[in-house]
């Protein structure tokens, strides 16, 4: 039974990462979509390739998801598991509702939900959710939006004697550039956070001497987010490239890039950063550059009050699936 509860938990993890990739599409996509600097079908094939790529970069925001969460030795399979399915269950709600909800915050309050539901408050790490959640999760989206927002404003200068069309041809030209880049540090992040799930199943049954992140995980990890992304996720996509703000090639190439190097240090760091509240945030911050009416505000509250109900919402879920899951195996 250990053993058929291992391979569940691993492949429902597999499942998780499919449904990041076609939730967070939109995050890479969107704006060069929206600014016909490529094709949908060649945008999404273009991010599935670097969200693969990016997955081989680090481990780093794994082995916080891992061990810097929830109690490892408080925590199971079983609570993995719930973990897991509260955080798919509202990934699924987000996604069918057209919001860009966070995939990571939904991994996240999955796994506190399940560890309080097992363990009660001792099954988290209050500090580690403070210091690697909490903090990246306010910090990062304001950081891309000055950037984006400063980055735009010196590339509105810059090309100041540019005639429209060649600016817009140069940047559509960038968005290429910028789209990959996004994609790339997006599959870098997120792809992670399966990684450190699966990883942690893998510890918590003796199959792992020590916590680390096996080469067939990191395989495992990246093509299921790259599947996933490859199928697409439109309806986000539409909120994001469309109705926050009407993007240009130049705003688009803005918060693209700023978002890239964003979430890349985050990365670096090991911060399980949202990907969807950074480019977001880059987004908005472009858009403010024209004027602040310029940013349809109604739809972006409605995007941030999706990301705070993500982390209560998926723990939510996760908790009251735990005694299910318990009782089935």
């Amino acid at each position: 039974m250990d053993t058929i509860l291992l391979v569940v938990v691993v492949v429902v993890a597999l499942g998780f990462d499919f449904t990041n990739g076609f939730h967070d599409t939109a995050n890479a996509v969107a704006t060069s979509v929206s600014t016909r600097a490529v094709s949908p079908r060649l945008a999404v094939a273009i991010a599935a390739t670097a969200n693969l790529a990016g997955a081989f970069v680090t481990t780093a925001v794994a082995k916080t998801v891992g061990k810097g969460i929830i109690d490892t030795g408080l925590a199971n399979e079983k609570t993995i598991l719930a973990a897991l399915i509260g955080a798919i269950t509202w990934n699924l709600i987000t996604w069918w509702l057209g919001l860009p909800s966070s995939s990571s915050h939904a991994l996240i309050g999955g796994l506190v939900g399940a560890a309080m539901a097992h363990s009660g408050f001792k099954g988290v790490q209050w500090h580690g959710l403070a210091h690697n959640v909490a903090i990246p999760a306010v910090a990062a989206p304001a950081i891309a939006f000055v950037s984006a927002f400063l980055l735009l404003v010196a590339l509105y200068w810059a090309f100041v004697r540019a005639t429209p069309g060649f600016a817009n041809r140069t940047f559509r030209i960038g968005q290429l550039a910028s789209g990959t880049w996004v994609a790339f540090t997006h599959g870098a992040n997120d792809a992670q956070k399966t990684m450190g799930v699966i990883a942690l199943a893998l510890y918590e049954t003796g199959h792992l001497s020590h916590f680390y992140i096996p080469t067939w995980v990191i395989v495992a990890a990246g093509l299921a987010i790259a599947a996933g992304t490859y199928a697409g996720g439109w309806r986000i996509m539409r909120t994001l490239g469309q109705r926050v703000i009407s993007m240009e090639p130049a705003s688009g190439f803005a918060a693209q890039t700023t978002a890239g190097f964003t979430i890349y240090f985050a990365t670096h760091f090991g911060y399980p950063l949202s990907t969807t509240h950074v480019i977001s945030g880059s987004i908005l911050g472009a858009g403010a550059t024209k004027r602040l009416s310029a940013v349809r505000w109604g739809v972006a509250g409605n995007i941030v009050f999706a990301w705070l109900l993500t982390i209560p919402a998926a723990g939510l879920v996760a908790a009251a699936l735990y005694w299910p899951v318990e009782g089935l195996f």
